[in-house]
């Protein structure tokens, strides 16, 4: 039988260890959360005049974008062995710090090696902050409470997926791509200054060996916990990353109405966000099962109705729900198997994400240009099946 959430050997500890909610911490973190998706994602929306300035491709500008995720993989496998026995609100209030100091790099950078400089230093930043925040909401909200503030985590997420492009798009046209990264900086200030307000100190809590991420995978449970986590963006990304040719091309939708369907994505996210933590307390493992199940059915439900406007802007609604609604359960289950070990288990799937992020894409781009979009949404659909039977295998693992 499961052991409970709260009857677990380590959680006690963890209560015992900041017996005081701290819900500005949370908050706090959130407006981190925030600018760092902002941060990370701004370049979508403004890769032709920043090209035009540096000189370059809108390709080579993209990189910025690749560059990023390529440090988060690596700064999330080593920041528990590099950090050491630092207080984590020290280096949370670091990493903020350099949050702040990518935007004015990028703002500021007179070349293309300084503007890819300054996205690798958001990279860092990625992967360091995301690697923590299921230890750190550990660390200040009681257990039971950890799901929702994960949630809150993520709702700052959704809300910066859901107005990161157009809002750069937008300020871009009024003040320039330089001045719209120029604006993330008092965000980030603002950030670094609440939560050395309200996060308490928070000791480093390390276990034996666990610089070495991998020891993890040695564990049934952790291994099949993130191949069923990684498989899940894999099949999410296999679709997603395509969407936009997928209206354009096949529901023939234009620009205001792309914009439109896009919005109502991150809309339905924000809420999956809000929801989700009702459903985790219910049933954990029953949740992560059935939102890739789900999330498949939506995926072959887009091949037959692609040219319906109306009932393709429903579907992509549903998939923005869930799709968004699912991290927050992932990063609960960080919480619950790895109650002593949640900083290292969130280094080692903040690199199963990104890896598997770039796999989907990569796969789904393949099939799109050589296959159609339905053969990239069909093998979308099979990859989310087989998450939801890795995370049903997780889960029987975990019950013996």
């Amino acid at each position: 039988m499961t052991i409970p959430l709260a009857a677990r050997p380590g959680i006690e500890q963890n209560e015992a260890a900041a017996p005081t909610t701290h819900w500005g911490g949370v908050f706090a973190m959130t407006l981190c959360v925030f600018a760092l998706i902002a941060s990370e994602f701004m370049p979508v929306s403004l890769l032709t005049p920043m090209a035009a300035d540096l000189r370059v491709s809108e390709g080579l500008a993209g990189y910025g974008i690749a560059i990023s995720g390529a440090l988060a993989v690596l700064t999330s496998l080593s920041i528990s062995a590099l950090a050491g026995g630092m207080d984590r609100k020290t280096l949370l209030l670091g990493l903020t710090g350099l949050m702040a100091l990518s935007g004015a790099v990028v703002a500021l950078a007179p070349n293309y090696p300084t503007y890819m400089v300054g996205r690798a230093l958001i990279g860092v930043v990625i992967g360091g902050f995301w690697s923590m925040s299921a230890a750190t909401a550990m660390r200040l909200v009681p257990a039971a409470q950890v799901p929702r503030a994960l949630a809150i985590f993520n709702g700052g997420n959704a809300l910066a997926t859901v107005i990161a492009a157009p809002l750069g798009s937008y300020l871009g046209s009024i003040i320039g791509w330089r001045g719209a990264f120029g604006c993330l900086i008092p965000v980030a200030v603002i950030a670094f200054i609440w939560q050395w307000a309200a996060l308490p100190a928070i000791t480093a809590t390390r276990a034996a060996d666990s610089g070495n991420v991998f020891r993890l995978l040695k564990r049934r449970t952790v291994a099949l916990g993130m191949a069923a986590c990684g498989t899940f963006f894999m099949g999410q990304f296999v679709l997603f990353t395509y969407v936009r040719p997928f209206l354009e091309t096949v529901a023939h939708v234009d620009v205001s109405t792309l914009s439109l369907i896009l919005l109502g994505i991150g809309l339905a996210g924000f809420v999956g966000t809000t929801i989700v933590g009702a459903f985790l307390k219910t049933g954990l493992y029953r949740t992560l099962n059935i939102i890739p199940v789900l999330m498949a059915t939506i995926a072959l439900s887009l091949i037959p109705f692609g040219a319906w406007v109306g009932a393709v802007a429903v579907l992509l609604g549903l998939w923005g729900l869930l799709a968004t609604a699912a991290p927050v359960g992932w990063w609960s289950w960080i919480a619950q198997v790895l109650p002593k070990d949640a900083e290292a288990g969130g280094g080692l799937m903040v690199a199963v994400i990104q890896l598997a992020i770039a796999l989907g894409s990569t796969i789904g781009g393949a099939l799109f240009d050589g296959a159609g979009y339905q053969a990239s949404f069909m093998a979308s659909a099979a990859v989310l099946l087989l998450a939801a039977f890795l995370s049903w295998m997780t889960s029987r693992s975990q019950s013996t």
